[in-house]
């Protein structure tokens, strides 16, 4: 019979480790913050960044100092994606 599987996997094996996961399941930098934030605020906050980064690339900054803004303006980037989804997903939700 094809697309049957009558083995077992090896995932199934009586030694093999069951219950919950000990690890969430998303890094921490993937997680929402409890408090999230407007859209309008994400945005003068990405727009903050992007000067802060071309400041600290015009003065030579060290660069851990410009790893930690590349952080924190990917984050912001990232918040401000998720913040557009929930500003318009349910629009389009009733639409449909």
């Amino acid at each position: 019979m094809q697309g049957l599987y009558l083995r077992r996997l090896r995932a199934d094996r009586g030694d093999m480790a069951r219950g919950p996961s000990l690890r969430h399941l998303r890094p921490a930098r993937f997680r929402r913050s409890r408090s999230s934030a407007s859209v309008e605020m994400l945005t003068a906050r990405i727009t903050a960044l992007v000067a802060e980064r071309q400041d600290l690339r015009v003065s030579a900054a060290p660069p851990a100092a410009i790893e930690r803004n590349r952080r924190q303006l990917a984050r912001a980037q990232w918040e401000l994606s998720h913040a557009l989804i929930e500003r318009h997903l349910p629009a389009a939700q009733s639409a449909a």
